[in-house]
């Protein structure tokens, strides 16, 4: 039996699924044999190593099996209320407390059999817990008991689906080989493992005679979501390459040698190797897909110059996409910069050449420059293009577009990054190269990129300052008088003014908010100018400022006449004034990891050496972690990992699971290991099977768990 005879069984052919508990388990997203299967248990209490009421320590957590002795219903002020339930382990006995949970009164009758799971305290020297965990299990006398998760608003309980996933396997798991489930994943992978076949796995996670078969039942079953997801992955980059029509580019073009001649500084390793493997992709004549990932300041921008020069050198154009204006514009002047004086052949010209043309496209570009540029991308004679989402408009047309740059490309939906790539009307794909300056851990990349190569910048230039991080803890940072540590601060900050240095400061929220009590840009302005920084020259830029103004403030800021620049996070790519070196994030634990190393970024980009203060009052666990790693580390892939340690693959993956391909046990965080052996297990198979022919189960498996439109999204991505 295969995987998708399961899901096309329904769960009402199980015995004792009436119309009810169809309905019950459709509420829940139980709609077959192969989800009720993929349901897995949370945890297991294992009954012969259960804990009881009276060795348990305060504060400590634990699993209990208990019987409900007595439950009743208190009513609070302002129409709350709360719920006690005295409840014993065969041998003591403590009390659980609901608050604003009627439903526990009905749930929790005298006599019922249940397993809580909560943090044991001591009120008025007995022993309670306050909200636990309850799951319904019934009267289950195994040694290892699954635990489901359990839905009471569908009313459905951990011993329902017991029930229910023993019938399904009853109906799957037998000694007759013709209804025993299909193992896809060849022998010699598995052997190679050691590890067990699916039915045994499936058996296993859900009846298990021991700890050891729950552990080898997950790591199979682990192993098989990530197989799953990285041959597909695998699979389709290799069908792109071998069916879409590229655009070849030379290796080494005269303008390249032009472009590493007028460098006044070696390039590093890191750029060096990224660079080689970029030429590599582009001389084939199928379409390059890469990532290029590097920290802040790691000089991306000049390797992507280098892609853009490749495809000019044969006659191509370069675009670069940009999501803001601010970052378009600090590219064009920069780019303009590392190319001047560079030339390319001409041969209408009377001297056969003519200069390198770099043009800016945005929604602020003026009627008589547009009409200009359109006609030089649509006729050739405009080489390198940088830009926003103007790029995109149906009249932007060029005559062979080689290479595509996109820049902080998780900021672009998906459709707007696959429109770029469609601008050919001979129906060649340019060479596309999407930049992040924010490091992606590398199971993330393997598993959200596993389409895409990736090139790593893991080397910063010489030149770079280090950046000094502080914690400032300053509760009430704006009413009252400052503390002591908060004064150094603004004292140092003057005094790096003083030095003929200027500084950033950094707020959540552009105005007041009386729901969030965090610092406002416009009040933190006044304030540090009337106060804090009185005599400085002090500027405001949040993106409710005009267009117009924006810019210039912005271009004072870039000139020096300004000191200090109070800011929400417009400014956190794109930014580059070298001379700025003091870098204040007010109410920093608003911020996740990798947007405080972003702004952090915006300082240390010159010759002086540079400080980032993080004011924070952290009142949760998880935002205290990430000011810790702030100051422990400027290293943006270390913290790439930690980031995704504290938040969860569920931010990184976002749209990207869908559908029956979510990981139901594998996860990006413990199974870092796992998700390279899986790639690296993708990639052996395919070489010997391209096609999947010698494997239909396999295949036939992946067009279950993976729709088409998936895989037009992980493409488009």
């Amino acid at each position: 039996m295969g995987v998708r005879d399961l899901y096309a069984i329904d769960v009402e052919k199980l015995r004792g699924v009436g119309p009810k508990r169809k309905d019950a388990l459709h509420k829940m997203d139980l709609f077959t044999l192969g989800d009720l299967l993929t349901h897995y248990p949370r945890r297991y209490l294992d009954r012969t190593r259960q804990a009881w009421i009276a060795d348990l320590m305060e504060g400590e957590e634990a699993t209990i099996v208990v019987r409900v002795l007595r439950t009743d219903l208190r009513r609070l002020k302002g129409n709350r209320v709360m719920v006690t339930s005295t409840v014993t382990d065969g041998q003591s006995q403590m009390t659980l407390t609901f608050f604003n949970q009627r439903w526990r009164e009905r749930q929790l009758k005298e006599g019922l059999e249940a397993i809580v799971f909560g943090k044991l305290e001591s009120f008025r020297g007995k022993a309670q817990m306050t909200s636990p965990v309850v799951d319904l299990v019934g009267d289950q006398t195994g040694k290892i008991i699954p635990v489901y998760p359990q839905s009471e608003k569908a009313g459905v309980s951990s011993a329902d689906l017991s029930r229910f996933v023993g019938e399904a396997l009853r109906r799957t798991i037998t000694n007759d080989d013709a209804r025993r489930l299909a193992d896809p994943v060849p022998g010699w992978i598995l052997h190679d493992r050691g590890m067990i076949d699916r039915s045994e796995a499936v058996r296993g996670i859900h009846i298990p005679d021991s700890q050891q078969e729950i552990s080898a039942a997950r790591r199979r079953l682990i192993f098989d979501e990530l197989f799953r997801m990285q041959v597909s992955l695998v699979r389709r980059k290799r069908h792109l390459q071998a069916t879409q029509q590229g655009v070849a580019h030379s290796s080494d073009g005269p303008l390249i040698r032009q472009f590493r001649d007028s460098l006044p500084f070696p390039l590093t390793g890191a750029q060096e190797r990224a660079i080689a493997e970029i030429t590599a992709d582009l001389v084939r004549d199928m379409p390059m897909h890469r990532l290029l990932q590097g920290d802040v300041g790691a000089g991306k921008t000049l390797v992507a110059v280098a892609a853009m020069l490749n495809a000019v050198d044969g006659g191509h154009q370069g675009a670069l996409m940009a999501p803001t204006e601010v970052l378009a514009e600090q590219h064009h002047l920069g780019i303009r910069r590392l190319l001047a004086g560079l030339e390319v052949p001409e041969p209408s010209s009377l001297l056969g050449n003519r200069p390198l043309s770099v043009e800016l496209l945005t929604s602020r570009t003026g009627g008589p420059d547009r009409k200009r540029i359109l006609g030089g991308l649509a006729g050739g004679l405009t080489d390198i293009v940088i830009g926003t989402h103007a790029l995109l408009q149906d009249k932007v047309q060029f005559q062979s577009l080689g290479v595509v740059v996109i820049d902080e490309q998780h900021r672009f939906g998906v459709e707007q990054r696959a429109a770029l790539r469609n601008k050919n009307l001979d129906g060649s794909v340019p060479d596309v190269l999407v930049m992040t300056a924010t490091p992606i851990p590398r199971t993330a990349a393997m598993t959200v990129y596993g389409d895409l190569d990736v090139s790593v910048l893991d080397e910063l230039p010489p030149g770079r300052t280090p950046i000094q991080t502080h914690h400032v803890d300053a509760p009430g940072t704006l009413d009252g008088e400052p503390p002591l540590a908060l004064e150094q601060m603004w004292a140092e900050l003057r005094a790096s003014v003083a030095d003929g240095r200027q500084a950033y400061v950094v707020c959540p929220l552009i105005d007041e908010s009386e729901k969030i009590e965090v610092a406002s840009a416009e009040e933190t302005y006044e304030r540090l100018a009337s106060v804090e920084l009185h005599g400085l020259k002090v500027g405001l830029l949040h993106g409710r400022v005009p267009a117009e103004e924006k810019d210039a403030v912005m271009e004072r800021f870039r000139a020096g006449e300004l000191d200090v620049l109070v800011s929400t996070t417009v400014i956190e790519v794109g930014v580059d004034v070298p001379n700025a070196t003091t870098m204040v994030i007010l109410d920093a634990d608003r911020f996740g990891i990798a947007q405080l190393h972003q702004l952090r970024g915006r300082v240390g980009r010159g010759a002086h050496a540079s400080v980032c203060w993080l004011v924070a009052s952290p009142t949760t666990a998880d935002g205290e972690a990430r000011i810790e790693a702030l100051v422990r580390s400027t290293d943006g892939f270390e913290l790439a990992e930690i980031d995704l340690d504290l938040r969860g693959e569920g931010t990184i993956l976002g749209e990207r699971q869908k559908g029956r391909n979510d990981l139901k046990l594998a996860s990006l965080r413990q199974n870092r290991e796992v998700v390279v052996d899986a790639r690296r297990a993708a990639i052996q198979l395919l070489d010997l099977d391209p096609e999947l022919a010698a494997n239909g189960e396999l295949a036939d498996e992946l067009a279950v768990f993976s729709a088409e439109a998936d895989e037009e999204f992980l493409l488009k991505g």
